[in-house]
């Protein structure tokens, strides 16, 4: 099967894709990102005060993410709106790296996925963490905006380092 653009008419214009007659099924989608910053920074935010006393970092980016994912339709200018009917937010400290990694989880019944709601998400969490902290560092990254996973739909269900196993073994032959 030839690889095409979802969004792309035969013509090269760009269209919003008819759903009408797709069924109605649950959809399911997770994004991660990844907000890089230094140590000392991180540390402000483990202690809950966030910069310049804005307050608590990690609540105020699990609010924006799910007020962002729900607008999704509005950011995106050929989404369609979707009826979520679940979210998850993780948002772990990693010393490691250092800074916070975002995870988003949607679920949703409906005729389309729910991959750019969980993206968008997902960004939004890593951008207030930026927006929260830039008093005390302007340096910190945002990084690595994905999909990670995602289930249901005429396409099935697809996983990251399930495609990243299939792409190793494709480059060995």
């Amino acid at each position: 099967m030839r690889a095409r653009l979802s969004h792309v008419d035969s013509r090269g214009a760009a269209h919003m894709v008819d759903v009408g007659a797709k069924a109605e099924t649950a959809r399911e989608a997770v994004a991660s990102a990844a907000v890089r910053m230094k140590a000392a920074t991180l540390a402000l935010v483990a202690a809950g005060t966030g910069a310049r006393g804005k307050g608590d970092v990690l609540a105020t980016a699990r609010i924006a993410a799910i007020a962002a994912l729900k607008r999704t339709a509005e950011w995106i200018p050929l989404c369609h709106p979707v009826r979520v009917v679940g979210i998850g937010v993780d948002l772990r400290l990693d010393r490691a790296l250092p800074g916070v990694r975002v995870r988003v989880a949607v679920r949703a019944f409906d005729r389309t996925g729910v991959e750019m709601e969980a993206m968008v998400g997902a960004a939004a969490a890593a951008l207030t963490i930026y927006d929260m902290v830039k008093g005390a560092e302007r340096g910190v990254e945002v990084l690595a905006v994905r999909l990670e996973e995602k289930r249901g739909g005429k396409s099935g269900a697809w996983r990251r380092a399930a495609a990243a196993a299939g792409r190793a073994r494709r480059r060995v032959k």
